[in-house]
């Protein structure tokens, strides 16, 4: 059996749980989360960094940065996870849903001016697979009507756009490190804040609204609640756990490159007109991701079929939130046909660090091997 995903260990992961455990330091903010601080300080030139327990919770920590009230209006792709707009509508905001682009699922920023309103208060753009949205076009529509941007990164750790890592463009950027992502400690995620006018409020919303941080530093004399927040903090031992992939980052990056380097070379030879394949986006590409776009949501289930019969396990991915139950609710109407066509279309497939070249090979023959039998 060739699994979708499984989750990558590079042997240091329990020596350093360890550490923290008989460091007696097991809660958030300790030797562990400020070294991985640290680190993605120094190799983004990143303001302000923060571990948090999910990218969801990075989100919320954003949402909370800018104020967010209802009636606001937030500009968020429909074709992604339910937390890039979850964050924003359970402080009250209204989301507007911007369509995907025709060749690949992230935002058309051909139709973002024209959502934006008087009300409009933030863009979210998210980067499908860990390739880049036009962040010049977001950020001087964003810089033009005084709104915020908060990158949904998830997926883009290592990925770039002009030579800069994605996240660090907009106000902020989050980031996923839940166990299907390219480095990860189970669950958990972060947040850059990259205006360092927020960065002090930053801190005291992840420390459950109070200035603990600074009492902690010797800055005030005593802490006390001060701000809106929450517990955001992970705990250190999730911390140690993936301080043991930062220490791997490179040499996992270079595998899961060469894995979709695999895929798309052997793919691209298969004349198969069923499926297209993602473009081959050479410098912006981390490894995250390796799908197939079928032409119908039956020819999609067709092909995982096939798969599955020969024991290789892809997944389809979003379905459109402008259809969703929860957006229905809100009696959302909007057509938005390349979502739906990826929400139709596209599949993922297996890839991790431990997946073997002749695994690749073996995915890539059993869809050369697959008819398509159904009208196109």
């Amino acid at each position: 059996m060739i699994p979708f995903n499984k989750p990558h260990l590079t042997g240091k992961e329990t020596e350093y749980i360890k550490q923290a455990v008989n460091g007696l330091k097991l809660s958030g903010n300790g030797d562990f989360t400020k070294k991985c601080h640290a680190y993605f300080k120094e190799r983004y030139h990143v303001n302000k960094v923060l571990l948090t327990t999910s990218c969801t919770d990075a989100l919320e920590m954003a949402a909370m940065l800018i104020n967010i009230k209802p009636g606001d209006e937030v500009i968020v792709p429909s074709y992604t996870f339910v937390s890039s707009a979850l964050a924003f509508t359970r402080m009250g905001a209204k989301i507007v849903f911007i369509d995907s682009k025709q060749d690949h699922p992230n935002m058309d920023v051909s139709l973002l001016e024209a959502l934006i309103t008087d009300k409009t208060k933030a863009i979210v753009p998210v980067h499908y697979g860990g390739v880049a949205c036009e962040m010049d076009t977001i950020m001087d529509l964003a810089n033009k009507h005084n709104l915020f941007v908060i990158e949904d990164a998830a997926q883009a750790i290592e990925s770039k756009y002009k030579g800069k890592q994605l996240g660090t463009i907009g106000h902020f950027g989050c980031f996923s490190f839940h166990e299907t992502k390219n480095i990860q400690c189970g669950e958990g995620g972060m947040l850059f804040i990259n205006d360092k006018t927020y960065a002090e409020r930053a801190e005291i919303i992840w420390e459950k609204g109070t200035n603990r941080a600074s009492f902690f530093r010797g800055e005030v004399n005593k802490y006390s609640w001060v701000d809106t927040g929450s517990s955001f903090l992970p705990a250190d031992i999730l911390a140690a756990f993936l301080w043991a992939q930062l220490e791997n980052l490179e040499t996992i990056q270079e595998r899961r490159k060469a894995i979709w380097n695999r895929y798309f070379s052997n793919l691209s030879k298969i004349d198969n007109a069923g499926f297209t394949l993602p473009k081959n986006i050479n410098e912006n590409n981390n490894g995250h991701v390796f799908y197939l776009v079928c032409k119908s949501s039956k020819l999609r289930e067709e092909l995982m079929d096939h798969l599955k019969s020969k024991g290789i396990y892809p997944v389809f991915h979003y379905l459109s939130l402008h259809k969703s139950d929860y957006m229905q609710k809100e009696n959302t109407t909007v057509d938005l046909p390349n979502a739906d066509y990826f929400t139709d279309g596209l599949l993922r497939l297996p890839l991790f660090v431990e997946l073997k070249d002749v695994e690749v090979d073996e995915i890539c023959s059993t869809i050369a091997e697959f008819k398509v039998s159904s009208p196109l």
